[in-house]
């Protein structure tokens, strides 16, 4: 059975604890935090039997068998190699790290000792979204994507703060990767343009882009401007609507000479297909997903390093 350590009292851990919870896949034995009083208060808050004032005490734990982190994201890397070198299967939040090199890094590691890792991508486990894959050919030939987000910056405290990985590109703008790269495949050309604060740290950014298959995108979000958080997927028969795509529960398809056709799928945690995909990995013996694989982690944020270098 899976033993989860939740390593970082972050917004999203009660979300993949819940979903956790809902799939019955394992179970959360420990939680760590910098403090042992945050970490207890959590403990109490989620029900969680063990709690640690430091993430090293959590890897030391011998009940603990993987591990999530779900920290600020230049801390990912780190704390995936310390939990990869004390023998746990890491589940990492997205991005699983902020340069192309340490995500190589920890994949290449888990694959020496034997380990399970993997990024932590909900949305590509989601229905909706597996059913706008499937039926892309009704389509016809995609010529055009554009990915719309939006979110306030203020919901963490280090949203803008460098050194932490802030900034909403790595935040949101590796939701818009991971998706064009899943859908269409290499992405061939990037670039983009932002507006920053004083500190250098962008508040919104425009992204555009062309697939190796020739399909140009744009990926926009803002943490001030309220957008219509939508992607949309441009056809020669038609196109299709994805509203909060990140977390979507539904997709509206316009297809020439046929009535809208919506497709709905609600859940209470979206998260619960993401934990049941990683169950059913360990079910069958596998070290990395099908799905997220070490090729789409490592290209996601290779597109959002060359952005940045053109900044």
């Amino acid at each position: 059975m899976l033993h989860f350590g939740f390593l970082s009292t972050s917004s999203i851990a009660p979300r993949f604890l819940a979903a956790l919870r809902e799939t019955g896949v394992g179970e959360a034995v420990a939680v760590s935090s910098r403090s042992l009083e945050k970490a207890r208060e959590k403990a109490t808050q989620w029900n969680i039997s063990r709690a640690y004032g430091n993430h090293l005490a959590l890897l030391e734990d011998k009940d603990v068998n993987i591990v999530y982190i779900s920290n600020v994201n230049t801390e990912h890397y780190p704390w995936a190699k310390q939990a990869l070198l004390r023998g746990k299967h890491v589940v990492c939040e997205k991005p699983c790290t902020t340069t192309a090199a340490h995500t190589e890094e920890l994949y290449t590691l888990a694959k020496e000792k034997g380990l399970f890792f993997m990024e932590a991508e909900k949305m590509l486990f989601l229905p909706a979204l597996l059913e706008v894959k499937k039926r892309l050919p009704e389509l016809g030939q995609i010529h055009m994507a554009e990915l719309s987000h939006s979110f306030p910056g203020t919901y963490n405290g280090w949203m803008y703060d460098l050194s932490l990985g802030g900034g909403p590109l790595l935040s949101s703008g590796i939701y818009a990767m991971h998706l064009i790269l899943w859908l269409f495949g290499e992405i061939a050309e990037i670039r983009g343009t932002r507006s920053t604060l004083e500190n250098g740290a962008e508040w919104q950014y425009i992204l555009t882009g062309k697939t190796a298959s020739g399909v140009l995108f744009s990926a926009k979000n803002s943490t001030r401007a309220i957008l219509d958080n939508t992607a949309r997927l441009y056809g020669t028969n038609g196109y299709v609507e994805i509203p909060e795509y990140w977390k979507a529960r539904k997709a509206t398809f316009y297809i020439a000479g046929k009535d809208p056709e919506t497709v709905e799928f609600p859940c209470a945690h979206e998260l619960v297909y993401e934990l049941t995909h990683i169950a059913q990995c360990f079910e069958k013996g596998l070290l990395t997903s099908p799905v997220i694989t070490r090729e789409l982690s490592v290209q996601g944020i290779e597109a959002l390093e060359q952005v940045k270098e053109n900044w």
